[in-house]
């Protein structure tokens, strides 16, 4: 299983997460496309961070909201959505082909990728836009029990699909994350998130109403989340880097 963490979430002199100490440990970086957080400088710096670690660079759009860090659901036109989408991944895609570092996949951010694993109609038309832009992008969305109906949907995009999981969130008992108002949602200590990943690797997760079947390629650890190194270190111990 390949370790990705959403990074680049800085702008201007605003710092947040500890990318230059995170990036050695993952395999993917999502950054953020100047939407919720970022900015050419902080795209510059994070795609050069990735290269000099070998780590795959991708692009991590979502509702162009700053002061609600792309956390709150916004009633868009769908059009109008789709093309800001594109538009956040085009300004990453433009900094990295300057730079010379290929982008490798896409990944909604926040409250738009909650929308779109809620929203079948969203989740195709964000699929067709990515394809719009690259379809060599591989398209990153949650691994839940309808992994194979998201699948059969997204067939005639020719998209990669990569199905994620989460380390440091709490899941429903439908597979999708628990809010994060609700107390425990988000896994801060490292020794909850390594058991977490534990279970992960086993093929479930926790709810609930139980355990719940989950298959993913991918688990995320989110850049912003305080124990995030020392969370990273111990998945390591059961996830080592593949050579």
């Amino acid at each position: 299983m390949l370790l990705n963490c959403d990074m680049g979430e800085s702008y201007g002199p605003w710092e947040k997460g500890a990318d230059a100490a995170v990036m050695p440990l993952i395999d993917w970086a999502n950054i953020a496309c100047g939407g919720h957080a970022g900015d050419p400088d902080t795209m510059a710096r994070t795609l050069t961070l990735a290269a000099e670690h070998g780590v795959k660079a991708g692009a991590h759009p979502g509702y162009p909201d700053r002061r609600n860090f792309g956390r709150l659901k916004l009633d868009w036109p769908l059009d109008s959505l789709v093309l800001e989408v594109q538009a956040q991944i085009g300004a990453l895609q433009a900094v990295a082909t300057a730079l010379g570092t290929p982008l490798h996949h896409v990944k909604p951010h926040g409250a738009l990728y909650l929308a779109m694993m809620a929203n079948d109609g969203l989740l195709k038309r964000l699929a067709e836009g990515v394809v719009a832009v690259d379809g060599s992008l591989a398209f990153v969305l949650q691994a839940t029990p309808d992994r194979e109906r998201h699948a059969a949907l997204l067939e005639h995009t020719g998209l990669e699909l990569v199905f994620e999981a989460f380390a440091d969130r709490g899941y429903a008992a439908d597979g999708r994350l628990r809010s994060r108002s609700i107390e425990g949602a988000v896994l801060t200590d490292p020794d909850a998130v390594a058991a977490h990943v534990k279970r992960l690797l086993e093929g479930f997760v926790e709810t609930p109403e139980g355990p719940l079947g989950v298959t993913a390629e991918t688990v995320c650890v989110h850049g912003d989340n305080p124990a995030a190194r020392e969370a990273l270190l111990r998945i390591r111990e059961l996830i080592p880097r593949p050579a």
